[in-house]
């Protein structure tokens, strides 16, 4: 359990660091008093993305959403930036119901503001209309 960005139970876990291509192998702990204690590391940006990944695990989601009139039946679509993995659920639900309207370019905001997060669901390529490609 989360209590003002500290963990408030003892915490042991291990993961892989997955921020440049060194990989380095973290141990992430945490005693009684919720201190995190983190291990393995080569570089400030592991630290941070264990101390994260612990306590705010985000994820950039990456999916598809129907596409009306479009060279292909579905969109790639993306979010323009992480959002907490407890909402990637919660997203996909939404974006099951969405439909936009060919032709699309690379970076048209889809959904402005998912799940009030404050961050878009773009599109992740273009897509003319079916009646466009020749």
């Amino acid at each position: 359990m989360i209590k003002d960005g500290q963990l408030t139970k003892e915490f042991n876990r291990k993961m892989t660091c997955i921020t440049c291509p060194t990989g380095c192998q973290l141990e992430v702990r945490s005693g009684a008093d919720g201190e995190l204690e983190i291990t393995g590391f080569q570089c400030r940006r592991g630290q941070e993305y264990a101390r994260n990944e612990v306590l705010n695990p985000r994820r950039v989601l990456t999916t598809t959403v129907k596409i009306k009139g479009g060279a292909l039946p579905l969109l790639p679509v993306r979010t323009a930036a992480a959002i907490p993995k407890g909402l990637l659920a919660k997203a996909m639900s939404v974006l099951a119901n969405i439909e936009v309207e060919a032709p699309v370019h690379t970076g048209d905001v889809i959904l402005a503001d998912l799940l009030d997060t404050g961050i878009d669901l773009i599109a992740s390529r273009d897509m003319d209309r079916a009646s466009q490609v020749g």
